[in-house]
């Protein structure tokens, strides 16, 4: 899909952390590095690099350290062109940049603490922030009852009997680009990890942008501590074409009895004795 052809659906509730940022592009042409250095400005790492997207490394650079090494060393965030995945995860860095500069931070300590050994293959923290980097939601809530009825996959109680109270009591925020990626043409398969977010009940009275500034700081706090990512089942999953507003067919109830997709909490294995 060119970059024309998706401005109207960059308009829709799942881009809404990076809309702002998407309209302060030419809407005409591929965003460019200059142009998205130009939003970046004032942005830094978890180590005070300030933030750069820079060109993908040549096939036989192997002397350069590894993709998050480089971005909390160097502040270089390698970006293909024209590559709506490359182009998301710029945008997110552009809207949620403390969280972006947690997560890359924790990264870096790992990689570092670990070696060639976990640059090879991502331990289960790291497979942690990966999935949320990723494919991650934030669920900004005062509802007490919304972690337990995602955590019990009560989907169509959530989505469906509760929307009302969701649209007045919580905000779910497109952190991963992947998953932004994937909402460009949305499917009802996509499954995102969540955070939870205790917030006020003024939260959702803020305006978009206030919303998500004050979700990154608490989400930069929640990935400072590794006690909270120790392996992905740390994050519950979450359909996220489920999610009022995120694809047509969460106009009706009967798109939430698709139990392939809006899949019942999995029995519990029982014991051996």
């Amino acid at each position: 899909m060119d970059w024309a052809a998706a401005r109207p659906r960059l308009a829709g509730p799942a881009f809404a952390p990076v809309a702002p940022f998407v309209e302060r592009l030419d809407p005409a042409r591929w965003p460019t590095l200059e142009a998205l250095n130009a939003l970046a400005a004032g942005i830094a790492t978890g180590r005070g690099r300030p933030l750069r997207f820079v060109p993908p490394r040549a096939p036989g650079e192997r002397s350069l350290p590894p993709y998050e090494l480089r971005i909390a060393r160097d502040g270089e965030v390698e970006t293909r062109p024209e590559n709506w995945h490359d182009l998301f995860n710029a945008l997110a860095w552009l809207a949620w940049p403390r969280t972006k500069a947690a997560l890359n931070a924790q990264h870096a300590t790992l990689l570092e603490a670990g070696g060639e050994a976990e640059a090879r293959r991502r331990g289960p923290a790291r497979d942690a922030l990966t999935l949320f980097d990723e494919g991650g939601v934030a669920v900004a809530t005062c509802d007490p009852a919304v972690p337990g009825l995602v955590r019990a996959h009560e989907w169509k109680a959530l989505f469906w009997h509760r929307r009302e109270a969701l649209a007045a009591r919580v905000r779910f925020l497109a952190f991963g680009h992947s998953l932004l990626e994937k909402a460009l043409d949305p499917f009802a398969g996509i499954v995102a990890k969540t955070v939870f977010l205790e917030v006020d009940g003024g939260f959702a009275s803020l305006a978009p942008a206030a919303q998500v500034a004050r979700a990154d700081a608490l989400l930069a706090a929640h990935f400072a501590d590794p006690g909270r990512f120790p392996t992905p089942r740390a994050m519950a999953p979450l359909p996220a074409m489920g999610i009022p507003g995120w694809h047509p067919g969460t106009a009706r109830e009967s798109w939430y009895d698709d139990a392939e997709h809006f899949r019942p909490r999995p029995a519990r294995r029982r014991e051996c004795p």
